[in-house]
This record gives C-alpha cells, structure tokens and sequence, in this order.
C-alpha cells in the first residue's frame, strides 16, 4: 500500500502541520514516509502545499508530478492539482473560497465543510483536524492511537492539552465527510 498525497492551500490553514502530522502518525505505524513541503516567503496568506508519501514499501523518491489523493483548501490549489490527480485517484476538498469546483469524471470526490464546522465548534484552529480527520474515513490507513502519537510528537509539549480538543476534531471529520462522487 502506498498512498501520494499533495495538501494544497493558504498559509496559515494548518497545510504543513497536517502533512506533518500525518508524516509522524505513519512513523509511529511503522511506514516509510516522506514529508515535502512548498511555501512562499509569506507567513499567512501565501500558498502552501506539502506532499506527503505513507508507504509499507521503500519510497524511491519524494518528488511526484501526479498524486493519488489531493487534499484542496482554496481555489488556487483547485486550479493548479485537480489535473495532477491520478485517474481512478481522490480529491478531497473544503468548499469555503472555492468558486470552482471539481469538475473530472475520472476520479472519487469527497466535500468536508471543515472551515464552517471549525466555526461552529468554536475553534478556527480545528479545521485543518477536521479535514485530516475526513482523510482518516476515507483511508483508514492509520490508527487513531497513531495520529494521536503523531499529533503530541508535532505540538509543543505545552500545547499537549490541546490534543483532547484536536482528537474531537478528527472525530468531526470523520462524521462530516461528504461523498461527492464515486467510481
């Protein structure tokens, strides 16, 4: 099992903290992972993708011009990998900015309204938890005790009493994932 995903979005939305959590839940379950991250000079606002590779294989290289899953936070990124989705591949994607939306026949789309969910909880910080917890339902490829791992080896140690609210998040996710199209 090998799993190529590109988190695309602004700075600030947790793109590089999510790919990196997702990179530390994979080493504490025993995968061979890469984590890659592409970012502007601006600190918020600016883009920012990061490609993350989960493997039970070697991972001959952790550059990658097509992915099996994109994960698409605001228009920009929709733009620019929608076509970098393998055939048969997911798109994943939160509505909030987006004006157009996946339009491919060839490929599995998924909608998780993390941004107003975040909102409603009452904690903007959560969505990128919220989407990384959307992930999870789709590709069940790590346990939550793993993510959870993940989550305290990429947060402070000050910042561990935040793991309780983050795991509810991942929980929501779970919960709001919405199928737009299946193969």
């Amino acid at each position: 099992m090998t799993q190529e995903i590109i988190i695309a979005g602004f700075g600030g939305q947790g793109v590089l903290s999510m790919g990196k959590i997702m990179a530390y839940s994979g080493v504490m379950q025993d995968m061979e992972v890469s984590w890659m991250p592409s970012y502007g000079p601006e600190m918020r606002g600016g883009t920012a993708n990061v490609t993350v590779i989960l493997s039970d294989e070697r991972i001959s290289s952790p550059i990658l011009q097509i992915f099996d899953t994109a994960i698409i936070l605001n228009q920009q990124s929709m733009d620019k990998f929608e076509s970098k989705v393998k055939p048969g591949g997911t798109l994943i994607y939160d509505s909030n900015g987006i004006t157009h939306f996946p339009t491919r026949k060839d490929i599995n789309i998924f909608h998780i309204p993390a941004a107003k969910e975040a909102g409603r909880m009452g904690n903007i910080k959560t969505f990128n938890m919220i989407i990384l917890g959307g992930f999870l339902k789709i590709f069940p490829i790590m346990k939550m005790e793993n993510v959870i791992k993940g989550l305290k080896k990429s947060l402070p140690e000050r910042h561990h009493k935040l793991v309780p609210m983050n795991q509810d998040a991942i929980n929501r996710g779970m919960e709001i994932v919405e199928t737009v199209q299946t193969l």
